[in-house]
């Protein structure tokens, strides 16, 4: 079965040896240009996504609008992307030991935060790669939240330890 990445972990290219692409610092935050009239009511948000070359050789890379697909909520659906203030990576080169980040900026109901699915697909030197999913979420709705919680959303992984554990202690206590 096909395991989504969770937000913060690198996923290598498997077409492009020493590339690899990482989603990141999913975190609430207001655009820098002021928020669009069409994301009136929705709660702004911010995602990098950044790719990192290991190889030996320059890749250019392109991660532009339309590479970038990010759903919320449990049933999945579109979120609002703010093109105008989102930051992207259009035919860039990338060489060893560089990486290159696209910020995007996108908005949703604040209930759906909880579950953000951000998927890319990677354009290098006029070639696709795979897309790739990562998943996560966002405290919004968590009461201030302190560093160590931060990173541990309803879906991070310290939360399904966590579960795990306390799933796993419940049998042997009755």
């Amino acid at each position: 079965m096909y395991e989504p990445n969770v937000v913060g972990d690198w996923q290598e290219c498997d077409e492009h040896a020493g590339l690899r692409v990482r989603v990141h610092r999913l975190e609430a935050a207001e655009p820098p240009r002021g928020r669009d009239d069409a994301a009136a009511g929705l709660t702004y948000f911010s995602v990098r996504v950044t790719v990192e070359n290991r190889g030996t050789r320059p890749y250019g890379i392109h991660l532009e609008d339309g590479q970038i697909d990010v759903r919320v909520g449990p049933d999945g659906e579109g979120a609002f992307i703010d093109w105008r203030n989102s930051q992207f990576v259009e035919g860039f080169d990338v060489y060893p030991l560089r990486r290159a980040t696209a910020v995007i900026y996108a908005a949703a109901p604040e209930a759906a935060l909880s579950h953000v699915d951000v998927q890319v697909q990677l354009r290098v030197d006029d070639d696709w790669a795979g897309r790739r999913l990562w998943a996560g979420g966002i405290g919004v709705l968590e009461p201030a939240p302190t560093a160590a919680s931060s990173a541990t959303g309803q879906g991070g992984l310290a939360h399904q330890v966590s579960a795990f554990l306390r799933d796993q202690a419940e049998p042997g206590s009755a």
